[in-house]
């Protein structure tokens, strides 16, 4: 196949114009890290004006005392670099059978990045006015909604993930300084957990002893515990926030509908996980048994891994090319997801 083309603006899938959601297509994930330009763009509301005033993060104790922390004083923190897998909790929504409302995200909903900031912990060390009772933090954006009726946007994380190592106030992305569309100049990024959990344009940090309120944290982003058929309803109590991604993979060469020369053929795609790392990746063309393919990158926790394969056909003709990872956790990709009435966590066989 020919190499794909640079990226540029134009090259993501546009499920929605506004507010604005773009999907990276499948042959930018032949490489480690997602080019900004391809990396796709999740909003609930509109991108805040930027640039009217310097930027400030207000940090709120549990007494209710807020500490007003510039951008210059954050970055005298520590600052740590590392890749990251950011998916939406809906990538792969359009999977599902029977159809489920809301974006129909197909396989683009996820990249890999690598984010540098500071360490959430350092931050609320520094100025949250201390600890103790302290539950959850909860994560307030700029970005405000369209009416008075429709719900702000508001997430909260219990404080043992708050205050893992791992989770950052991000400022840069691929190296350059964070684009608005990705939340800049600050947002939140928790390497493992759903992209809702990411807040963008972050302005306030409130800790607290109890979850955020509001329709996003107690409603939204929920999923049973068991499976359901679409036509039961869940018994009250029975919801859990999605929070830890599952293990995943896709194809992202050759592409759908290609016409190849006869001979052998390179598979190659992307792998990852939430908790731990993928550990083994299997390919198998239609017809045939699943084998091993092999791992071009390291793995490390949180971003995903490089992998690739060499079939041959045995005839001319049509074939389904098709993939599954497991990690070290022991979960392996089933062939299709359980529903549920969100769309949430599809990770079915590509």
């Amino acid at each position: 196949e020919p190499p794909p083309p640079a990226p540029d603006a134009t090259v993501r899938i546009v499920r929605n114009s506004r507010p604005i959601d773009l999907e990276t297509p499948v042959q930018y994930f032949d490489q480690f890290l997602t080019p900004i330009p391809a990396f796709f763009v999740r909003s609930h509301f509109g991108e805040p004006a930027m640039g009217l005033a310097p930027w400030t993060l207000g940090v709120e104790s549990r007494e209710g005392t807020i500490r007003r922390v510039g951008l210059s004083e954050l970055l005298e923190l520590e600052r740590f670099e590392f890749p990251a897998v950011l998916q939406c909790a809906g990538n792969g929504r359009a999977w599902f059978r029977p159809r489920i409302p809301g974006l129909g995200w197909e396989k683009g909903a996820v990249g890999n990045a690598s984010w540098s900031g500071v360490r959430l912990a350092d931050v609320l060390s520094r100025f949250g006015g201390g600890l103790d009772g302290v539950q959850h933090v909860h994560f307030h954006g700029l970005d405000h909604p369209p009416s008075p009726k429709t719900p702000a946007y508001l997430r909260s994380v219990p404080i043992d993930r708050a205050l893992d190592p791992s989770s950052l106030l991000a400022t840069h992305m691929n190296g350059q300084p964070l684009p608005v569309l990705h939340g800049g100049p600050l947002r939140v990024v928790l390497p493992g957990w759903t992209g809702n959990h990411w807040i963008k344009w972050v302005r306030k940090l409130v800790l607290s002893s109890v979850e955020a309120p509001g329709f996003y944290q107690q409603t939204g982003y929920r999923m049973p515990k068991s499976p359901l058929t679409p036509d039961q309803t869940p018994p009250p109590g029975s919801l859990q926030p999605v929070t830890w991604l599952n293990v995943k993979s896709l194809i992202a060469r050759p592409l759908r509908g290609s016409r190849l020369p006869r001979g052998p053929i390179t598979i190659q795609g992307v792998a990852w996980t939430g908790q731990g790392v993928v550990d083994r990746i299997e390919v198998a063309a239609e017809g045939d048994d699943w084998r091993p393919a092999q791992w071009v990158s390291e793995p490390r926790a949180g971003a995903w891994r490089l992998w690739r394969a060499t079939w041959t056909p045995s005839r001319p003709g049509e074939y389904a090319l098709r993939c599954r990872a497991s990690d070290s956790s022991g979960q392996t990709q089933p062939e299709t997801t359980p529903w549920n009435k969100s769309g949430y966590l599809w990770n079915g066989w590509d």
